[in-house]
């Protein structure tokens, strides 16, 4: 069993400074569909469909992210493909809980599980975007 080691190790003011970021752009991008949603009128709201939930699930599944592509950079050779596959795992699986509301919520509707569901699948990509050099050139030294 052989281990592998990265050519090179992200620092972690760039790994900061992207966490921040999807962080930020995650609150911001959720905060904005709720608004929208809650605007149009088209999702009858309930509980976790409201600012409180949607902005810590946001921040702290972002801030996972962050955390999860830190550990993963010092560990394997291609960091970014590996984060990329599990966002995309851990994304499917966060759609179970959601899934499990329509069965344990009497206010859920389906229209506003999808509307959760899509807001997960909004910082998988956020994170995604954020945290891998994926479309990127090398980052300057």
């Amino acid at each position: 069993m052989s281990t592998v080691t990265p050519t090179a190790t992200l620092p972690r003011a760039t790994l900061a400074r992207r966490g921040l970021l999807a962080v930020t752009l995650s609150v911001i991008a959720n905060a904005l569909v709720l608004a929208l949603v809650l605007a149009s009128g088209a999702v009858q709201p309930f509980p976790p469909l409201s600012y409180p939930p949607v902005i810590l699930f946001s921040a702290l599944g972002a801030l996972g992210a962050a955390l999860v592509y830190g550990v993963l950079s010092t560990r394997v050779e291609n960091p970014d493909r590996t984060f990329t596959q599990v966002a995309i795992a851990v994304l499917v699986l966060s759609f179970i809980p959601d899934i499990g509301l329509l069965f344990g919520d009497p206010l859920a509707t389906i229209p506003g599980v999808v509307v959760l569901m899509a807001m997960h699948t909004i910082v998988a990509g956020i994170c995604v975007g954020t945290l891998t050099r994926v479309g990127r050139g090398p980052e300057p030294v």
